[in-house]
């Protein structure tokens, strides 16, 4: 079975965390086509994300898809039993390392033991009876029988733990090789069918258009959710005021909706890991980490919106019921305890985010001003392509795991979510006030 040796590169986990959001954002708001038609576009991002499972078939409504799920099955199966066949390798190798080293160990000292044994006793026979030449001949007789004794049981546990081992681990590793075997035409069968459908995807999709009615009716569940698309956008506009304040609604919006696409990314990468870990034998250092990463951030972008949409947890017991006047005049009496909230998580991001930059192990422009090692001028006349393209340039601080990611640019988002929440803030507030004061 190949195996899929891919570590995601630095600048394509940044250019994708920017990027895809954008691009997703477009396609969910371009116009809806009036009429239904299969994409042969569509049809070869199913073929390339799930072809394995004949997802791309079961799309243009080709039952032949069935015919790759058996064989997928076989290809899990066969690397689930290739991996307990390896376990029971590396296990039986183990004891077989361990009773070699006991058994070469234990020999040594067995015969060691044996041939001083008669000189001990020739020696204990030839001492004063009584003498302490005798107690110190006997002791070393005793020692020496003693260590003869437990060699031959170490000895005979040694052999007993190779004869067990070694017939285990030449059937073990036989049966890896067969399982091996299995997979890898398995996977290469499947292989082949992709690639044919790859080939014939064009006359396929064409003949998914052919058998659709001239007129279809949308289904029940499509308008369902178009009503509920359309609901959803409408409650998010309800959340803009007017005045000053609406850029600052605006920007949350935009930036809870950006942040919210990164969850089709976790579905594609997650997905790759299972793909790689349980088809190919080949687990990622990488998915784990870029994904719980990604959703701090998302949590933190994302906090200004909930504001924003009122989503945050709170006890509505007493709050619920007052008029919309009191609940404005309770939000800004309280108002205090999330400026000072929102404040000291500002300048702590702040504090943390120079300090990542400032290590001493980046030795980039930025790490050298954030240390005050050069003013701010001599780092812009100074500036180059090079401090983003030159490998050898490390701005900051790093993961400390095989993929080595960047932690500072977490450590901005850091600053950026706090900034959002204190204009949020700073946005209620004035929509509070506002409500006071027509009021009053």
């Amino acid at each position: 079975m190949p195996n899929i040796d891919f570590t995601l590169p630095h600048w394509a986990y940044w250019a994708g965390l920017i990027l895809f959001p954008l691009i997703a954002a477009a396609l969910a708001n371009r116009p809806r086509k009036t009429e239904r038609r299969y994409s042969l576009t569509l049809g070869y991002f199913i073929l390339v994300t799930g072809g394995m499972l004949g997802l791309h078939r079961f799309y243009v409504k080709s039952l032949l898809g069935f015919l790759f799920i058996p064989v997928f099955i076989v290809i899990l199966y066969a690397n689930s039993q290739g991996h307990e066949a390896r376990g029971v390798l590396s296990d039986m190798n183990n004891v077989v390392r361990v009773a070699e080293r006991s058994l070469s160990r234990e020999t040594e000292r067995f015969e060691s033991a044996q041939a001083d044994l008669p000189q001990l006793r020739a020696e204990l026979a030839a001492a004063e009876e009584g003498s302490f030449a005798q107690k110190r001949a006997q002791r070393n007789v005793e020692r020496a029988e003693k260590r003869i004794a437990e060699g031959e049981a170490l000895i005979a546990k040694a052999k007993a733990d190779l004869a067990e081992a070694q017939p285990r681990m030449e059937t073990a590793s036989a049966m890896l090789v067969k399982w091996r075997s299995i997979s890898k035409y398995a996977f290469w069968v499947l292989l082949a069918g992709i690639v044919i459908d790859a080939l014939l995807m064009p006359m396929l999709v064409r003949r998914a258009n052919a058998t659709l009615p001239d007129h279809e009716e949308e289904s029940e569940v499509e308008r369902r959710l178009e009503e509920l698309e359309e609901a959803e956008g409408k409650d998010d506009a309800r959340h803009v005021s007017q005045g000053w304040t609406g850029w600052i609604d605006r920007l949350s919006l935009k930036a809870g909706e950006f942040v919210s696409y990164w969850a089709i990314i976790a579905v594609f990468v997650y997905y790759f890991e299972v793909i790689s870990r349980y088809v190919f034998n080949s687990p990622t250092s990488w998915a784990h980490e870029a994904m719980y990463l990604m959703f701090g951030m998302q949590y933190l972008i994302s906090g200004a919106y909930a504001m924003l949409t009122e989503s945050h947890v709170r006890v509505d017991i007493f709050y619920a019921p007052l008029s919309k006047p009191r609940k404005a005049w309770v939000d800004l009496l309280t108002s205090v305890f999330f400026f000072i909230f929102a404040g000291t998580l500002l300048a702590t991001s702040w504090i943390f985010a120079m300090d990542a930059i400032a290590v001493p192990t980046g030795n980039g422009l930025i790490s050298q001003w954030a240390r005050g090692d050069i003013p701010t001028g001599e780092m812009l006349a100074n500036w180059n392509l090079a401090q983003w393209t030159d490998p050898n340039i490390r701005w900051g601080e790093i993961s400390f795991n095989e993929w080595e990611v960047p932690l500072w640019p977490m450590k901005w988002v850091m600053v950026i979510g706090a900034l959002l929440l204190v204009l949020q803030g700073i946005s209620k507030f004035a929509q509070d006030l506002r409500i006071v004061m027509s009021r009053g």
